[in-house]
């Protein structure tokens, strides 16, 4: 059991399936899809709550989505501890501000790397709410339940991830 927590892949197989259990199970423990990007907003509002000083209720936006460590943003948590525990067992952990491919393709600068994850990580903040729900919310748990939408919004997910990947690093074949 050991030697498999201390992989530094997984089968995508066996982690597919994995995902598919976890799905099942939070819909059966709590009648609700499971998602990320609702987390970020609970987070806003916290931190709106905490500046604003009580005006954050009073939003119709905050209504709908109260901001509150809620079982979402749990799960946002564990993903981050558990990334972080998979690479330290897994001997991999370690502090990368340029990753190689990113360096080979723009230069070594740490500004434009933080410029760009932070133009990106809002970029896909606006679009995951945008659309209702983000990668795991559509492309998993709205998979599952075949819901058009999300159909929809998974295969935009992967024509843009091919189209913007393609464009920054070069359509070449492995």
């Amino acid at each position: 059991m050991s030697a498999w927590l201390a992989m530094a892949t997984w089968s995508p197989y066996i982690a597919g399936a994995g995902i598919g259990v976890l799905i099942w199970t939070v819909f059966l423990l709590s009648d609700h899809p499971l998602g990320c990007s609702t987390a970020f907003s609970h987070t806003a509002g916290m931190i709106e709550s905490a500046v604003s000083k009580g005006k954050t209720a009073a939003m119709p936006y905050y209504r709908k989505f109260v901001p509150a460590a809620d079982w979402h943003w749990m799960l946002v948590v564990g993903v981050v501890i558990g990334g972080f525990l998979s690479a330290y067992l897994s001997g991999t952990l370690s502090f990368v501000t340029v990753p190689p491919m990113f360096a080979a393709a723009f230069g070594p600068s740490v500004a434009l790397r933080l410029a760009v994850a932070l133009i990106g990580g809002i970029l896909i903040g606006l679009g995951a709410r945008w659309a209702g729900g983000c990668t795991s919310g559509h492309g998993i748990s709205g998979t599952l339940q075949l819901a058009l939408s999300s159909w929809v919004a998974a295969i935009c997910f992967f024509a843009g991830g091919i189209l913007v990947a393609g464009l920054l690093y070069g359509f070449t074949v492995i």
